[in-house]
């Protein structure tokens, strides 16, 4: 993989935080719930979460300069998944519900105001 400058990982960094609007031990919970699709806590419940989900709330926990190629991976994974999303929301219905399950599933939760975790 090419060395990433310091001055790319600063942008992906705030793309990042400002497209995970939830915190780590938000989108941990959710990803343990029900609701995403997951039995609710689970006995080891790191085994049961979405391989995106548990690299965001292990990124999230992380300092800039702690971050792996495979982080930096994700972070644009997720950059471009939730903003593909959000530039095709679905019309008022059960959609919209799904809609929102699938970008909180990387941290998104389109319900809560802009910022992000920065």
């Amino acid at each position: 993989m090419p060395e990433r400058t310091s001055a790319e990982v600063e942008s992906l960094w705030e793309e990042f935080h400002h497209a995970v609007t939830m915190t780590s031990q938000e989108l941990r919970t959710w990803l343990l719930t029900e609701a995403s699709g997951e039995v609710a806590f689970p006995a080891d419940p790191d085994l049961r979460l979405p391989d995106v989900g548990r690299h965001v709330v292990g990124i999230l926990g992380k300092r800039k300069v702690d971050l792996t190629d495979e982080d930096t991976r994700i972070m644009r994974q997720v950059v471009e998944f939730v903003s593909e999303r959000l530039a095709d929301p679905p019309a008022e219905g059960a959609q919209n519900e799904r809609w929102r399950h699938e970008l909180m599933t990387v941290g998104h939760d389109p319900l809560k105001p802009e910022g992000g975790t920065a």
